[in-house]
């Protein structure tokens, strides 16, 4: 792994933003970088795509698409229509899907089909007594 000191690291950080183009000019991985950052304690940038997000955001108000939008930044289409929805304030992440309920109704009537079977089988039981005195 590469020599850099903690204070190396952060004025490389406040230049370059992110591991990746840190470790570019070391011919490290981000990863290691990374690895570097989480063991001196240093924080990565929260705004590092800032600028980026505030152009995005302007040029969809604009008119512009966000399939444009994506080509143009390098970006998938639901990344770049995560960033303009989270800039209207609506939820980051749809919610979850309601399958507990669903699964919950297929354990009861599973359940439910061993019991129908013992009362089916009491009953053809009892029929099948009458019918017998009867004969008789």
């Amino acid at each position: 792994m590469a020599k850099i000191s903690k204070a190396q690291l952060e004025k490389l950080q406040k230049k370059y933003k992110t591991d990746d183009a840190i470790g570019k000019l070391f011919g490290i991985t981000r990863q290691a970088v990374h690895q570097l950052r989480t063991k001196f304690g240093i924080a990565p940038v929260a705004d590092k795509h800032k600028e980026r997000d505030e152009a995005i955001i302007k040029a969809y108000n604009a008119g512009v698409s966000g399939t444009a939008l994506a080509k143009k930044y390098d970006l998938s289409i639901s990344q770049t229509y995560r960033i303009i929805n989270e800039s209207k304030g609506g939820p980051a992440k749809k919610p979850a899907k309601k399958t507990a309920k669903k699964a919950v109704k297929k354990v009861a009537k599973k359940a439910e089909k061993p019991a129908k079977k013992a009362a089916k089988k009491a009953v053809k039981k009892a029929v099948k007594k009458v019918a017998k005195k009867k004969g008789k």
